[in-house]
């Protein structure tokens, strides 16, 4: 585990961020906190953080609208608090951008392999070199695996790191399908039960970024009962 990692937590439950803070500094993590949506979306915006727990239900800004500023300007790690383990509220986070859900009944043990996992994940895609450096080019589509940044029609697109691991592997694979289980090997990286319809979320999030009609494909392709592929030379 990454010495002192800077976690930020967002919910207005004295009790639980008590107990949250108290669990989780003796085992090596920084623990900053903030009761409302809009104070955490500020220490977000102007701190570093290795990953941010943030809760659906909060005062003046509720977590959504949190992490959709969040979104906008960062890819730190986000695990979602939702209440009963609402799938909604999970659905939603996900197409948002969230790395990870927790139900509120979580064990701290479940809460600490998650947020290991969401750093885990980010600190590889950080420090990650890949020996192929060329670049992918899928139609208007630049996917640069070295900077790990990709750009449509010459404007650059924002993608969390899943999204862009997501891409990378469809790219890797153009004009082949890829099923869910593989992407889910791509972009999990842990040992504990996956969403199930985690990647359709992914996947549908990523078609938004790049103005993608699922209907009527320019590049994620959905493969019934098979997976997903993308596209180069595919015509209806």
């Amino acid at each position: 585990m990454m010495d002192k990692a800077k976690i930020l937590l967002i919910d207005d439950d004295p009790k639980l961020s008590r107990l949250i803070k108290e669990y989780l500094e003796p085992l090596g993590y920084s623990v900053d906190g903030a009761e409302t949506g809009k104070v955490g979306l500020e220490k977000v915006q102007n701190d570093d953080f290795d990953a941010v727990i943030l809760d659906v239900m909060l005062p003046e800004m509720n977590g959504f609208e949190v992490l959709k500023e969040v979104r906008k300007v960062s890819t730190v790690p986000i695990l979602m608090l939702t209440a009963l383990g609402d799938e909604s509220d999970r659905i939603v986070g996900l197409e948002l951008g969230a790395d990870d859900y927790l139900p509120k009944t979580f064990s701290t043990r479940e809460l600490l392999a998650r947020l290991r996992s969401v750093i885990r994940r980010s600190s590889i895609t950080k420090e990650k070199v890949i020996n192929d450096d060329a670049e992918i080019v899928v139609k208007e589509l630049i996917v640069k695996p070295q900077t790990r940044s990709v750009s449509l029609n010459g404007e650059s697109l924002l993608l969390t790191p899943i999204e862009f691991d997501l891409l990378y592997a469809l790219a890797c694979a153009k004009d082949r399908i890829l099923s869910r289980d593989h992407l889910l090997d791509e972009i999990a990286g842990r040992n504990y039960e996956v969403f199930d319809r985690s990647i359709d979320v992914h996947i549908s999030s990523l078609r938004r970024k790049l103005g993608d009609n699922p209907k009527k494909p320019k590049f994620i392709k959905t493969v019934r009962a098979a997976g997903y592929m993308l596209v180069d030379n595919f015509e209806e």
